[in-house]
């Protein structure tokens, strides 16, 4: 199996299954742990227009969620706030399918969809972020300058995350459409 067929939509829900396997126990990573990629592989899922994937990745976060506080993961960020992770991932969801529309990877378009990936996590971490403080019940007596405070705290690594694996994920696409160029020149010479 090649590389283009891996990344046929055909294989695209295994990567993307691994992806959040191996990385969702840890939000904002550590030495030891990647960051969670959960937003990014959304977006592909999107991108890739498999509209079965997007529920099943939601039951998969689900489930991932489950098995790590049952080994020991703290429990903190599961409230009746954690039905709002829906909406978040939905925002992903879409991006990816409009980013799709986007027929090469010119930089221009490149940028574009950079934007709209930057502009997506955004509002996705104003959902989850807001509906947690809003209706977690851990922070009822919290002021909108402590909540502000707060937000610069976790907002960059949720982005930069989220950006990093796009990133990767174009530049693999990147090299996937290169190979036929590739493989036409060699044959040329």
């Amino acid at each position: 199996m090649n590389m283009k067929q891996w990344l046929q939509v055909e294989y695209l829900p295994i990567s993307l299954i691994a992806l959040m396997v191996l990385t969702r126990f840890h939000h904002f990573g550590d030495v030891l742990h990647l960051p969670d990629a959960s937003l990014a592989a959304f977006f592909f899922a999107g991108f890739y227009r498999k509209k079965i994937l997007f529920p099943f990745l939601l039951v998969l976060a689900g489930l991932i969620d489950t098995i790590a506080i049952a080994n020991g993961v703290s429990s903190w960020c599961v409230s009746p706030a954690y039905v709002f992770l829906i909406p978040t991932y939905a925002v992903m969801w879409f991006a990816g399918r409009y980013c799709s529309t986007f027929k090469s990877l010119k930089i221009t378009e490149l940028a574009m969809q950079f934007g709209v990936v930057t502009l997506a996590t955004s509002i996705a971490f104003a959902i989850s972020n807001g509906s947690f403080y809003v209706f977690s019940g851990r922070y009822l007596d919290i002021s909108w300058a402590q909540y502000f405070a707060r937000v610069a705290l976790y907002y960059p690594p949720y982005v930069s995350s989220a950006l990093l694996y796009a990133v990767l994920g174009y530049g693999i696409m990147t090299l996937v459409k290169a190979f036929p160029a590739l493989a036409i020149g060699h044959k040329d010479v």
